[in-house]
């Protein structure tokens, strides 16, 4: 399992989202990007920001 913290790229933001495949916390985040804070337009730069801050969620076991 995976997840982006929004808060990690913009400051104070509480979302986040978990799953399994990259790409999907991509669109997911790219989605939120633009009705949460008003990116008309995602650049490679921002998808490259997202990407890098992807990380690996530990088990909780």
């Amino acid at each position: 399992m995976k997840e982006f913290q929004c808060g990690s790229l913009v400051p104070g933001c509480q979302w986040h989202t978990r799953h399994e495949d990259e790409a999907e916390i991509m669109r997911r985040a790219a989605e939120h990007m633009r009705e949460t804070h008003g990116e008309t337009i995602i650049r490679e730069t921002m998808i490259e920001a997202i990407r890098s801050r992807i990380e690996k969620v530990r088990s909780a076991a």
